[in-house]
């Protein structure tokens, strides 16, 4: 629960390993779940163990596969330098879906359709997979939606906070040798709040 010491125990842990030289900074990849978590993991680790707390592999799942994705993006067929849409450009996105489709946005809210679509993303279902499952007037739509704003993003090589997890873990999947690295990088691996993931981010 809240206020257990969850936190502290991954920051000691990840003292430990470097006390008794078990392990090298670089081997180390403590994952959390939001950015302040992240800098308090940080923060407590240079005032442990010091410099040593800089060569470490500390942040969100999201930042994570972000420093994935800049190295090995291009196997799977985006620019290393691909552009990360926020909440802003997710939503002009959808309105220019429902402009091209002639949908009237009365009709659909496009934080509904985002919603949909990021717990589609999080449940590692693709459009397709997405249509073909479709069961209402609403999936059905939201199918269309989904297909048409992953072209837009394809097209502008972008992608939304969801497709950063789905995307590494598509790299994994395809390229064994990609995976092989990082598997044999990272000897000790630690989750913040691990009780909390969502399907895609235990897959990963």
């Amino acid at each position: 629960g809240a206020g257990s010491g969850k936190t502290r125990v991954l920051t000691y842990r990840v003292a430990y390993l470097l006390a008794t030289r078990r392990a090298l900074p670089s081997q180390i990849l403590a994952v959390t779940f939001t950015n302040k978590a992240a800098l308090e993991v940080k923060e407590r680790l240079k005032r442990i163990v010091g410099p040593f707390a800089e060569s470490l592999w500390v942040g969100t799942f999201h930042a994570t596969c972000v420093q994935i994705l800049r190295r090995h993006a291009d196997r799977i067929g985006y620019k290393r330098h691909f552009v990360i849409y926020d909440t802003a450009d997710q939503l002009q996105a959808v309105k220019e879906v429902f402009k091209e489709l002639n949908v009237d946005a009365k009709n659909f809210d496009p934080r509904a359709v985002l919603g949909a679509i990021s717990a589609a993303k999080n449940e590692l279902v693709d459009w397709p997979q997405y249509q073909e499952r479709a069961g209402d007037y609403w999936e059905r739509n939201v199918g269309r939606f989904y297909e048409k704003y992953q072209q837009k993003l394809a097209a502008n090589s972008a992608m939304d906070f969801d497709a950063l997890l789905v995307r590494t873990v598509q790299l994994f999947r395809e390229h064994p040798d990609v995976l092989a690295e990082y598997q044999e990088r990272f000897r000790y691996v630690l989750v913040d709040e691990y009780q909390d993931t969502n399907h895609v981010q235990y897959v990963l």
